[in-house]
């Protein structure tokens, strides 16, 4: 919701005042002031005790402010007696953004969505997809998985069955397999298009 009004930042209230590397009551256990990237939530004991109000804990405002740093949004994590004073400054957890703001449709498509199908690239579509943001071609394609239509959100898949990108298919699964691995220009006229193109692409 945040994302989709253009919301200057998300502010998530809880119980505690802010991100602990583990549960408050344990010792040792240290406030973190702010977050700049996912890499600095490596290693935090997430699981504290709960409210007993809400029905998620810790865990739950980290992959809410993750999701949103993500596209652009920074996040204040504070407790709800003190969120005046953490808008100041004075306390709770700041999450910087760790992108740009992303189209609300890629958006969409990377958190809101389930993919209906896979496609498996070779090596070299995985290059041309992540590191040139080119779109996807049928020469690059070597698997089709899942039962879907033109339109529908497949997810992109590298040799080894890691998820690369997620993508809305511009051919009906059954249309694909007949294509697998052909140049575009040895197409029929109507097949010379793009599986996925890049504008329709998010990389996970």
């Amino acid at each position: 919701m945040a994302h989709l009004v253009h919301a200057d930042a998300l502010v998530l209230l809880s119980d505690v005042d802010g991100l602990y590397t583990a549960d408050p009551r344990r010792p040792g256990s240290r406030f973190v002031d702010e977050i700049r990237g996912v890499d600095e939530l490596a290693g935090l004991r997430l699981r504290g005790r709960g409210s007993g109000v809400g029905t998620g804990g810790m865990a739950t405002k980290i992959e809410a402010a993750t999701i949103a740093t993500s596209s652009g949004i920074p996040v204040l994590l504070a407790a709800a007696p003190s969120v005046a004073a953490a808008l100041r400054g004075e306390g709770g957890t700041a999450f910087h953004p760790t992108a740009d703001r992303t189209a609300f449709r890629l958006f969409w498509l990377q958190h809101a969505t389930k993919p209906r199908g896979e496609l498996t690239l070779d090596d070299g579509a995985v290059t041309a997809v992540v590191a040139r943001r080119a779109s996807l071609l049928p020469a690059g394609i070597i698997k089709v998985s899942g039962d879907f239509e033109s339109g529908d959100p497949v997810d992109l898949l590298s040799p080894d069955g890691a998820v690369v990108g997620r993508g809305l298919v511009s051919y009906d699964s059954a249309d694909l397999p007949a294509l697998l691995g052909r140049r575009t220009q040895d197409l029929p006229a109507e097949f010379r298009r793009e599986v996925v193109h890049r504008d329709d692409l998010v990389l996970l």
